[in-house]
């Protein structure tokens, strides 16, 4: 292996990474303000959580996103931390799906169909047809779906050329010799760890131990200890967007953080103590592609099995661990977190913009009262109100304006409804129509639709 075989190595992570991400990106778009109404929605219990949280995850392909997105929600108090414990154990699940695609690489046989279900040889087809729909179709829903089959494309070469890169590693007695020390289980585990931790992807780092598997220098004793370390280190993405969030957002990342270690410490107990009692034979045999995704799909269920009861237990702990409460007024005022889905921020625009428009319709009721009988009280109360007012709307203003930079027709009808919405918040009620109307927000609204609409 030369350094030019290390140069294919990291542009073929790099194409997997950025693969990933415009997958996940359009998907997310596709979805909407989908995402966060069925969030808000479908977590009254832990296992609707949990088959929610896999299922979005599948569909958008990126645990991470699903964190970020939760961690968002909870700081703009949209969620509670009691609804998010079940989706992140759920996107853990989610989040496998990957592996097992991955694993068909491994595939051989002489039979055509057969042959087709191998990544290298259907995603050609599949990046021909994105391509196709990106430049030929108008709409933008089919142009997304391209976008789609590109970003996945993209990735499947990506693995190709990682794949292509470790081959030579099979003959180097040196590479044999350095692999010896990861039948250490602790140094597995923190070297999966912080190797996830640095590129931010638990998919592309169990890319990379398949990619590895398949020179068949791999053991399921070596394997086994880095899939737990990679559940630890995905969860620096959950720990960098935490920075700078209130308390309750924070322990989003303390839940995601404490689920996989503790995961992790009750599976290498249990598993290698096993081992100690009963010497499991297969530790030392060569662990495949579909060896490797089926060691992470076990992990995950049997975390997620052996943790969902105890969902009350791991919120008291991170509450335990990120003291004192947050007052309402402390919750984010519409997050930039959820800018990286659109629909979710501008479903929580329109949010915002309902209760904007209750406060105006709440103070001018309170003006109205003002005319019947005079309160220096009431009126101090008014006019903190409207400056409230005032400040909301030029910071939503402001947030209209990022998102329109993240999308085009979804995000256009998104801006009409916080219109729409803000002004029935105004004009219901005994207030006659149109009275306390701010049409400052409707002009600046009406830009940014035309802006959108542009291009």
């Amino acid at each position: 292996m030369d350094i030019f075989s290390v140069f294919t190595l990291c542009g073929g992570l790099a194409f997997f990474l950025y693969g990933m991400t415009v997958m996940s990106k359009s998907l997310e778009k596709m979805a909407g303000g989908k995402l966060e109404r069925m969030l808000k929605r479908m977590t009254s219990s832990p296992f609707k959580s949990l088959l929610l949280g896999a299922g979005i995850t599948i569909a958008i392909q990126s645990s991470s996103a699903m964190t970020v997105m939760l961690v968002g929600l909870v700081n703009s108090g949209v969620m509670e931390l009691r609804q998010t414990i079940g989706i992140i154990m759920g996107s853990n699940i989610g989040t496998t799906l990957t592996a097992w695609i991955l694993s068909l690489t491994g595939i051989e046989s002489e039979n055509v169909f057969v042959n087709l279900l191998k990544p290298e040889n259907f995603s050609p087809l599949i990046a021909l047809a994105g391509i196709l729909l990106i430049m030929g179709s108008k709409r933008q829903r089919r142009r997304d779906v391209g976008r789609i089959m590109m970003g996945f494309a993209i990735l499947m070469y990506g693995m190709e050329l990682m794949s292509g890169a470790v081959s030579p590693l099979a003959e180097m007695p040196q590479f044999a010799g350095l692999l010896t020390a990861f039948e250490n289980p602790l140094l597995g585990v923190l070297v999966g760890a912080v190797f996830t931790g640095i590129i931010q992807s638990s998919a592309a780092s169990v890319a990379i131990l398949q990619a590895l598997a398949m020179t068949g220098s791999i053991t399921y004793g070596m394997a086994i200890p880095i899939i737990m370390g990679q559940n630890i280190g995905t969860c620096v993405t959950a720990l960098i967007s935490s920075i700078g969030v209130n308390r309750n957002a924070k322990r989003v990342a303390v839940v995601h953080i404490s689920f996989n270690v503790i995961g992790t410490a009750v599976c290498l107990i249990l598993f290698y103590g096993g081992d100690m009692i009963l010497h499991f034979t297969f530790l030392n045999q060569a662990v495949g592609a579909v060896g490797i995704a089926f060691c992470h799909t076990a992990f995950n269920v049997f975390t997620t099995i052996l943790l969902l009861p105890f969902s009350r237990h791991l919120e008291k702990l991170a509450r335990r661990l990120v003291r004192t409460e947050d007052t309402r007024e402390s919750f984010a005022f519409l997050d930039p977190l959820l800018l990286r889905t659109p629909g979710a921020a501008v479903s929580e625009s329109v949010a915002m913009a309902g209760r904007m428009g209750q406060a105006a319709r709440e103070n001018i009721c309170l003006a109205t009262d003002q005319l019947s009988q005079y309160s220096r009280e009431r009126e101090t109360q008014i006019l903190q109100n409207e400056d409230k007012l005032d400040i909301y709307e030029d910071r939503l203003s402001s947030y209209l304006v990022e998102i329109s930079q993240h999308g085009h027709l979804l995000i256009t009808a998104g801006i009409f409804k916080v219109v729409f919405v803000f002004q029935c918040g105004v004009v219901m009620g005994d207030a006659p129509l149109g009275v306390g109307f701010d049409k400052g927000i409707v002009q600046k609204l009406l830009f940014l639709m035309v802006h959108v609409w542009n291009q």
